[in-house]
């Protein structure tokens, strides 16, 4: 089976050569028929350049830095394979890799992600991971292994009927995460190891907050219930506490902060089953689009 490798790549220059010969000798190697699709990001430094120096390389150019997810976006909907594999061009992934995730690119999956052991990345990015995680077990119900994993392999039919929720910063591969598992597409998780960076990243404190901001924007898409729910039943919990203070203070339970609570406990619980309606008309529509 043919499958694509797209690497996106902005200001790499440093380590983007020796990873692109690296992967074309092991395919060789291997007899492993594969497109290397590089998607240079608007790099200042010569990313065009080093990627152009190898054969068998195709390179796509953007004209100005649009982001990570923007370049897997044009990695993927120019290839022409049933599969697309997402490849780092820092030096954090190894073309071994690859064979390890071919076994799983049958019909009966839609994305295969590489589970990292060991190294993860920078120390001071895990805290922020972390939380975010948490965020994305408590939307799809389940315990995700590796949330954010730069390696993995998209069937493209699937990321493409998806590709509109998906942003085009760093959490693209968040985000899709949630969306395929939401949605009941089968995810396999492959154990693997990753190296060390070449070079700085381009990941700034900021891309937290958009991260978080695109998990909840997902919560909302698929399962708005899992914030409204919580909500409702905390300002019921907050009716309770007003309604039991007062009685222990005048004892009579009329007050207008109780009527307050309640009304607002009832909006909560009303707006989100109306939300969830909405998402469920919407995923409908796309499924029916598709």
């Amino acid at each position: 089976m043919e499958c694509a490798i797209v690497i996106p790549a902005f200001n790499e220059a440093a380590a983007l050569r020796g990873v692109l010969e690296e992967l074309v000798t092991y395919l060789g190697q291997q007899r492993i028929a594969a497109q290397v699709i590089v998607v240079d990001d608007g790099s200042s430094d010569r990313t065009a350049e080093e990627a152009l120096a190898v054969p068998g390389v195709r390179l796509i150019r953007h004209p100005y830095n649009k982001g990570y997810g923007a370049a897997l976006k044009t990695g993927i909907q120019a290839a022409q394979t049933e599969w697309c594999i997402t490849y780092d061009a820092d030096r954090q992934h190894t073309p071994d890799l690859i064979s390890l995730f071919l076994p799983f690119l049958t019909d009966g999956n839609d994305m295969v992600v590489g589970k990292r052991e060991g190294y993860r990345g920078p120390w001071i990015r895990q805290p922020g991971k972390k939380l975010i995680s948490f965020v994305a077990n408590y939307v799809t119900e389940r315990k995700i292994p590796d949330l954010n994993s730069g390696l993995r392999a998209f069937r493209r039919a699937a990321f493409l009927r998806y590709m509109h929720l998906f942003p085009n910063g760093f959490s693209l591969s968040t985000t899709s995460t949630v969306c395929f598992f939401k949605e009941n597409l089968n995810v396999v998780y492959v154990p693997i190891r990753i190296r060390e960076r070449v070079g700085k990243s381009t990941v700034r404190p900021r891309d937290f907050g958009k991260t978080l901001m695109l998990v909840l924007r997902i919560i909302m898409l698929f399962s708005p219930l899992r914030i409204f729910l919580p909500a409702c039943f905390f300002f019921a919990l907050l009716t309770v506490a007003d309604i039991a203070l007062e009685y222990a203070m005048t004892k009579s339970i009329a007050n207008q902060s109780a009527v307050a609570l309640v009304s607002l406990a009832s909006l909560t619980f009303f707006f989100g089953l109306l939300a969830d309606q909405i998402a469920a008309i919407r995923r409908e529509h796309l499924r029916q689009a598709s």
